[in-house]
């Protein structure tokens, strides 16, 4: 079987984020870099199959961005991958989910993976977006969020959550792409020996261009701080005296009254 993870490095979410000069996405100095989070569960489940199928599987991690990815890259192999790929691509941050996908789906395509682990989503754009557009390009069966995960016979069975906390279980048979969820389970952490090993393991690294990259769909044009918000107020008196600070809040502060929503 041959297994393909996809990770991404993210700034640490304690950090402190300000508008780069461009005002088109965050200045990156000062930031400390790991790997997404919802990523770490996708690289677990890829090296436990591997691990379920006594040796009969290889897992290949590729990820995209500046050098600095190639850190945690060789940190997905010390967790047990075979291989890497980097795609050099000092744009990354700026670049939108198609581009991003682009770039993935153009290396796999053709390289013959039976099962491509994701992150359901990543912890600085949120976009969710990368996975299913992957899947599509790629033209496979694709599940978002999963948070189990079976093999048994070449058969998958899946879990997800849905709406309202409840789950669904799906069967499905490969090639197909899953997204992986927090709570599907628990990284392993990297001992000393699987450290020094992964050093030694191969990279491969290609360009934008021979991976296939297209033009973006979007763009970020205006990325700035929260805007803070003023004190809330608080109300104090009888039903009576209440009611009244609360109108005259209506009619001096908002539109409310003036739009036929509060009569």
């Amino acid at each position: 079987m041959n297994i393909l993870v996809c990770i991404k490095q993210v700034p640490d979410m304690a950090g402190h984020f300000e508008p780069n000069e461009a005002g088109t996405w965050f200045d990156e100095t000062g930031l400390a870099w790991r790997m997404n989070e919802y990523d770490t569960f996708a690289v677990e489940q890829a090296v436990r199959l591997r691990e379920q199928l006594d040796g009969e599987a290889e897992v290949t991690v590729v990820s995209v961005g500046p050098l600095r990815v190639v850190e945690t890259i060789r940190k997905a192999l010390s967790m047990g991958c075979d291989e890497g790929v980097h795609i050099d691509d000092a744009d990354a941050p700026e670049r939108d989910p198609w581009q991003i996908a682009s770039m993935i789906a153009g290396f796999a395509t053709g390289r013959g993976f039976d099962l491509v682990f994701t992150g359901m989503q990543s912890e600085d754009r949120s976009s969710a977006q990368v996975g299913v557009l992957m899947a599509e390009r790629l033209g496979v069966a694709c599940v978002t969020g999963i948070t189990a995960f079976e093999w048994e016979d070449g058969t998958m069975t899946v879990e997800r959550e849905i709406e309202g906390g409840r789950r669904c279980t799906l069967q499905l048979k490969a090639p197909a792409l899953l997204t992986c969820q927090q709570g599907l389970n628990s990284p392993r952490y990297p001992n000393l020996p699987s450290i020094m090993k992964a050093k030694r393991k191969k990279l491969t690294v290609l360009q934008p261009a021979e991976a296939g990259l297209e033009a973006p769909k979007v763009s970020s044009e205006n990325f700035r701080p929260r805007e803070r918000k003023s004190a809330g107020v608080i109300l104090e008196g009888d039903v009576e005296t209440l009611a009244r600070q609360v109108l005259e809040i209506f009619e001096t502060k908002t539109t409310v009254l003036g739009k036929g929503g509060a009569r």
